[in-house]
């Protein structure tokens, strides 16, 4: 994955990102250092990722495969502020669909 994909920052995530055209959904693996915290918050942090990557599912491609690593400062925000950051990441390396329609929030 990480010889053949692609990688984009922002200051919270590193995104790495493959096509896998024989799928038939996209795939994300999370990966939160020890430099973030202890378990517990290491934990918590993964879990705001994974409901930021679901609330962006509908727009991001099938057959895709996604590393989102978190940097050290995510686990101080919150889970608007990660879904906003990880859009922009997602942006930036043009994997998301078209921008997602909120309800007029602003992380």
């Amino acid at each position: 994955m990480f010889q053949r994909g692609t990688s984009v920052a922002n200051k919270q995530f590193v995104l790495y990102f493959a096509k896998q055209e024989e799928q038939a959904a996209f795939r994300a693996g999370i990966s939160v250092s020890k430099k973030i915290g202890n378990a517990v918050i290491r934990n918590r942090v993964k879990r705001l990722i994974r409901e930021a990557v679901a609330r962006l599912e509908s727009d991001i491609p099938l057959g895709l495969d996604l590393v989102i690593i978190a940097r050290p400062g995510v686990e101080a925000m919150s889970l608007d502020a990660i879904e906003q950051s990880l859009l922009h990441v997602m942006k930036r390396a043009k994997v998301i669909k078209r921008a997602p329609v909120h309800n007029g929030k602003r992380g």
